[in-house]
């Protein structure tokens, strides 16, 4: 063992005491008796036990005293309690007031050491998560983000110096890097934490009806206007709005957010009044606007006034060290909101998470988590939890490696096996919507679809 685990038995029955110490030191613990309740308490008062074994049936207190003792001298401390079969009704009131779990007399040992390792391997995951938090809001009190990786540091370093400014953002990032979560960051951590936070997925919204939702109407603007509506920039005034996707946007629009931005006043659909506006935008995207200016399909003007703070992301693939932390804050999430024991992980599962290249990032690997919670009752993930694709994943360069076959290489088939390849990468990094795909890659839409069709790709 890496440090010594203290352990305290509680027991009147002396020969029951003695053979519980015995039958734990010799496991490697560090125990100390005791035979009542008066003197456990004292022992718990001087000194810390990770965890506590206590009959339910003492001669001065009951194991329900101790537990409620514990509690408030020593709250990461596990009671395990002790009881005999026809009291197991108590030992059940015992749990739902905090025990960790109970055995029943007479014991065994070996049941007993499964319950004491599940009690310490709780206690290493409760303890590894509040460090983790303490750390992060200890630095820069962005305690939802989580990254101990010199990549997210930088990010870290670059939010704490722009989070008090009213600058606009534009955060890049593959999808699922949370790049909405650092949004989030930025205006509750900000001056205007206590005014409007407004987050529009520009892809979500049909072009017909984006014009409006960002920038409100008035009645008769158009069929089914019946009343005078605010936009989302209207709703955002003195707050944040954060435009989610922009590289989505068509171009008819971006004059007018850039308008909007210039002039800090909006004007509805349908109206020739101007609404004065002092709003902070972020925004976010996956897309390479760099790229799309130079191909004419966004703004460039556009693009200046949305980039004066330029926040990258970095995926996951490249914080491979952050891993665990993610890992472990995901198991101790999902158990909560499941109401379930809090879980851990094996060494050889996390191994093998850890090598994954995680293409969807971020919200890949909490999905993941999720799905193995829901699918198995143990306490413990095991590499026999973790689905196949990711077990078995090759690398990406004996994915693509090309094997000379004794009648010659069929170059035809190769390349088309690459393109279909980065068709499938893009579809994926871009949700289905073949426009940004296209994007991504670097070619027009019509060409995307053609080629989506001769190599019969469905998405």
């Amino acid at each position: 063992m890496d440090e010594t685990i203290k352990i305290l038995v509680i027991d009147d029955d002396d020969s029951g005491r003695e053979a519980l110490t015995m039958l734990l030191k010799s496991a490697g613990y560090e125990v100390t008796s005791a035979a009542t309740g008066e003197s456990a308490l004292d022992l718990i008062e001087r000194g810390h036990y990770q965890v506590i074994v206590s009959d339910l049936f003492l001669p001065d207190k009951s194991g329900l005293d101790i537990l409620q003792n514990v509690q408030k001298i020593s709250p990461s401390t596990e009671v395990i309690v002790v009881t005999g079969h026809a009291s197991a009704q108590t030992a059940v009131r015992a749990m739902k007031e905090g025990a960790f779990d109970y055995i029943t007399k007479p014991i065994d040992f070996d049941e007993l050491k499964i319950v004491v390792s599940k009690a310490l391997e709780k206690q290493k995951l409760l303890s590894e998560n509040m460090y983790l938090r303490r750390q992060l809001q200890g630095r820069f009190e962005f305690s939802n983000i989580i990254g101990t990786s010199p990549a997210m540091n930088l990010v870290f370093e670059r939010m704490s110096r722009i989070v008090k400014s009213d600058s606009s953002v534009l955060v890049t990032g593959e999808s699922g890097t949370g790049k909405e979560l650092v949004a989030r960051a930025l205006h509750y951590n900000g001056t205007r934490r206590d005014r409007p936070f407004i987050a529009v997925n520009c892809s979500a919204i049909p072009e017909a009806l984006l014009e409006s939702e960002l920038f409100g109407h008035v009645r008769g603007a158009f069929t089914g206007a019946v009343k005078d509506k605010p936009g989302k920039f209207e709703t955002a005034n003195h707050g944040t709005i954060f435009l989610d996707e922009i590289g989505t946007l068509p171009l008819h629009l971006q004059a007018k957010l850039l308008r909007v931005l210039q002039e800090h006043e909006v004007e509805r659909v349908g109206s020739n009044k101007t609404v004065k506006l002092h709003v902070r935008v972020i925004s976010a995207t996956n897309s390479d606007l760099e790229y799309m200016v130079k191909c004419g399909v966004f703004r460039e003007d556009l693009y200046y006034r949305l980039n004066v703070i330029p926040l990258h992301l970095p995926p996951l693939r490249e914080r491979q060290q952050d891993i665990v932390y993610l890992t472990t804050f995901f198991l101790e999430k999902q158990c909560r909101l499941m109401g379930r024991t809090p879980c851990s992980i094996s060494k050889q599962a996390l191994e093998v998470l850890e090598l994954y290249s995680w293409p969807g990032n971020v919200r890949e690997l909490e999905n993941l988590i999720e799905r193995m919670i829901v699918l198995t009752d143990a306490t413990v993930i095991t590499l026999d939890d973790v689905p196949a694709k990711i077990v078995g994943e090759k690398s990406a360069d004996e994915a693509l490696s090309v094997t000379m076959p004794n009648h010659g290489l069929d170059l035809v088939a190769t390349i088309s096996r690459i393109e279909q390849s980065l068709i499938d990468q893009a579809l994926e990094s871009a949700g289905g919507v073949r426009a940004r795909a296209a994007a991504l890659l670097g070619i027009n839409r019509t060409t995307l679809v053609e080629k989506i069709k001769r190599l019969k790709i469905e998405k």
